[in-house]
């Protein structure tokens, strides 16, 4: 029996998921099914190794378990090898590094105020302290621009180039990605972290015929547990036929030690889910219900990052109303909705209290909401932040919240 005092604080977050709108893009609710993986007796066993080839005695169940996850992730991506061991996504991607590049070569990634990840090559990250990283920037616009990274790539010769964002709200253009990487003949890894449901839906092109190494996490928009894969693509084994090995060696030893068994049978259960035909469904609603509140918000005069999204996020850049991320972000969490503060482009502003909001649907997504629920959305995140400039009274929005809580429950 869970002690009182923890059950209490786990009944408090529960209420508090229930209670609130979760709008962070990086967040999203799990199946019953995937909870019970997660919380079963898996926990209990010791698994350093790999299938076949572990250093404990009583592995049988856990190798087919293993490689029922493998498995599914080779189907469901289309590739070759499949590693799911990591942790999460920051360990995933420090055992692509230790395993592909040494210490001070070049790599190259996005810039974190322009809507990359720490790992990316950030100098407060391992990646940033011990590698060599070049950073490329987004336009004024917020996109990319490739004749800027292409020549920022030959003038710098990055050794391994990683792509994808946390942060970026339009499709990533892989085969152009492709040709910066063979104009240096660099690794090219992608980190579909955000975006991996997006692809098995098909609402994103797949980086997979594209790249070396795929690296998802798999509790976002592939909705679940709480870790992480790591796949080698034909394209990657062509170039280096031992690259699965010296991603395997990299995960463990080299990172981590025994995985835990109890989040592998999540993921192989989560991947499941996401065979199914109703993921494509889901997936297409994200999509959908992202664009509709997009409108919502331009329609109110809000200034987006790109002008608005084509995938499950988007940015709302609040410098043209003079407030801040934290004011708007603490101002939408005390009616009830759930935003994460983050810099936009080319932002002066502390990264503590940037200039901008991002905002997702894949948690509400999964709640059941469409389209008309988005507008509501919209409107009452437009309603706090004229409330905010003095320009209306937005008391009414908590009741609009707490509405949509009680008719779209979480599940």
């Amino acid at each position: 029996m869970i002690d009182e005092t923890l059950q209490t604080l786990i009944t408090l977050e529960t209420k508090r998921q229930q209670d609130t709108l979760s709008l962070i893009p990086s967040e999203n609710y799990v199946s019953q099914a995937v909870r019970d993986c997660v919380g079963s007796d898996l926990t209990n066993k010791y698994s350093e190794g790999y299938p076949g080839k572990r250093y404990y005695n009583g592995n049988d169940v856990i190798d087919q378990i293993e490689n029922l996850a493998i498995e599914r992730a080779k189907k469901l991506f289309g590739v070759p090898h499949a590693n799911v061991q990591p942790y999460s996504g920051s360990p995933a991607n420090a055992a692509i590094y230790f395993s592909l590049v040494t210490p001070g070569d070049i790599i190259m990634g996005m810039k974190l105020s322009a809507g990359g990840h720490l790992t990316h090559g950030h100098s407060v990250s391992f990646s940033g302290t011990y590698y060599t990283s070049i950073q490329y920037n987004v336009q004024a616009d917020g996109l990319i621009d490739f004749s800027e990274v292409m020549a920022l790539a030959v003038s710098q010769v990055p050794k391994l180039i990683f792509i994808g964002a946390t942060a970026y709200p339009r499709v990533i253009d892989w085969a152009e990605w492709r040709k910066v990487a063979d104009s240096v003949h660099a690794i090219l890894v992608a980190d579909i972290s955000h975006i991996a449901g997006l692809v098995v839906a098909g609402v994103h092109p797949s980086p997979v015929p594209f790249v070396d190494v795929v690296m998802t996490t798999t509790h976002k928009t592939l909705r679940g547990p709480r870790g992480a894969m790591i796949m080698v693509t034909d394209r990657g084994l062509a170039r280096d036929p031992d690259m699965a090995k010296k991603i395997d060696r990299g995960v463990f030893p080299g990172m981590q030690g025994g995985p835990h068994n109890h989040v592998t049978a999540g993921i192989a259960q989560c991947l499941a889910e996401a065979s199914d035909l109703s993921f494509v469904v889901y997936g297409k609603q994200i999509v959908a219900n992202a664009k509709a509140l997009s409108d919502t918000l331009l329609s109110r005069e809000l200034d987006l990052v790109t002008g608005g999204t084509d995938n499950h996020l988007l940015l709302i850049d609040l410098r043209s109303v003079g407030l801040t991320g934290k004011v708007v972000a603490d101002a939408l969490e005390a009616v009830g909705i759930v935003v994460n503060r983050n810099s936009v482009p080319h932002d002066s502003a502390s990264p503590f209290d940037p200039s901008g909001i991002r905002i997702g649907t894949p948690a509400v997504t999964t709640r059941g909401m469409k389209e008309p629920e988005m507008v509501v959305l919209g409107n009452a995140i437009a309603d706090v932040i004229d409330g905010l400039q003095g320009k209306k009274d937005f008391s009414s929005v908590a009741s609009v919240v707490k509405k949509l809580c009680e008719q779209f429950p979480v599940v």
